[in-house]
């Protein structure tokens, strides 16, 4: 497969906010100025879809709307990147509607995370258009502790160099969107290396929950010569994590798996280090690839950002970890 990658951003350029999932009209005054303020600082302007401030009573919008506004943002050829607003639970209802020629003939930018994963995936999936797993335009609006976050989006997204990953110093999953100037900060005791090994591939999933939602589907990526990037939310308990795991370990062609990253597990879950562990290694097909966990993605801050559909090489032994991400 020819993998399509977008064009990087530039000083100029304009970004695209839509709501695939839930609403804009959730994300407060003071949040959008902080978030504004930074593309503005980035040099990128900001526009918005015709239908991201409606809101239904499940804090979405109808599908017409939310496809009107994805074709709207792949068409428009002022668009170079389309960031979405914030996650939710209803992306995957799109996928039967989206022109997936006007996407693979219109390529660019397109970043989300958490129930996105459902869109990151089946786009790279029809259209072979690489996209990427990184912050919201709500992420953005942060007033504290948000250089790690940034400086990986510019990594990602703002150079055609490849990339080495390094843990943060501090972690938070704190409900900073609702009190900015009491943050809580964690210290990050690094990664964790459950299975050693070395792997190169093609990075394909984000939150493994929704990319679950895409098996069986034609929407769903080609296993082959992959590294799965998995992360779930506080609502993944052990035993959630574990069959959902254990889900796609069931697929015909996991066996072309060649290693497996794991995002920071929030506190809810009351997921440890030992019960990952029991985890990854109660499954035999696990046993001969990489598994590294504690990396910043998912559902805590500071989040990197990296491409679903790029190319990634891992190696883990005696300690020591590296990862490096190519996006172009």
């Amino acid at each position: 497969m020819d993998k399509i990658f977008p064009e990087k951003l530039k000083q100029g350029d304009e970004v695209r906010i839509i709501t695939p999932s839930r609403s804009l009209a959730i994300i407060s005054k003071e949040n959008r100025e902080n978030g504004n303020k930074r593309f503005a600082e980035l040099g990128l302007k900001l526009s918005f879809g015709k239908h991201a401030e409606e809101i239904d009573d499940f804090v979405s919008s109808s599908i017409k709307s939310r496809i009107e506004d994805l074709h709207n943002a792949f068409s428009d050829e002022n668009v170079k990147a389309i960031l979405t607003v914030i996650g939710g639970f209803n992306s995957n209802q799109l996928l039967k509607y989206i022109d997936w020629n006007l996407i693979k003939n219109n390529p660019k930018i397109f970043c989300g995370f958490s129930d996105i994963t459902a869109l990151n995936n089946a786009i790279f999936a029809k259209t072979s258009l690489v996209t990427y797993s990184g912050p919201f335009y709500s992420t953005f609006g942060q007033k504290l502790y948000f250089d790690y976050t940034l400086d990986y989006f510019k990594k990602c997204l703002m150079s055609e160099e490849s990339f080495e990953v390094k843990p943060s110093d501090n972690w938070s999953e704190d409900v900073w969107y609702k009190d900015q100037n009491n943050r809580k900060l964690v210290q990050n005791p690094g990664w964790v290396i459950i299975n050693e090994g070395k792997a190169e591939g093609t990075i394909l999933g984000d939150n493994l929950c929704t990319f679950n939602l895409l098996q069986g589907t034609e929407y769903f990526p080609d296993l082959s010569n992959s590294i799965l990037f998995i992360e779930d939310d506080e609502e993944s308990a052990p035993h959630n994590f574990d069959r959902d795991l254990q889900s796609l370990i069931h697929l015909p062609n996991f066996h072309k798996v060649k290693g497996i990253v794991i995002g920071r597990f929030q506190k809810a879950s009351e997921m440890t280090n030992d019960l990952l562990i029991q985890i990854i290694k109660s499954k035999k097909e696990l046993n001969n690839i990489p598994v590294i966990a504690n990396l910043d993605f998912g559902h805590t801050d500071p989040k990197m950002t990296f491409p679903i559909g790029g190319n990634v090489k891992i190696s883990a032994s005696n300690l020591k970890v590296s990862i490096i991400i190519t996006s172009h």
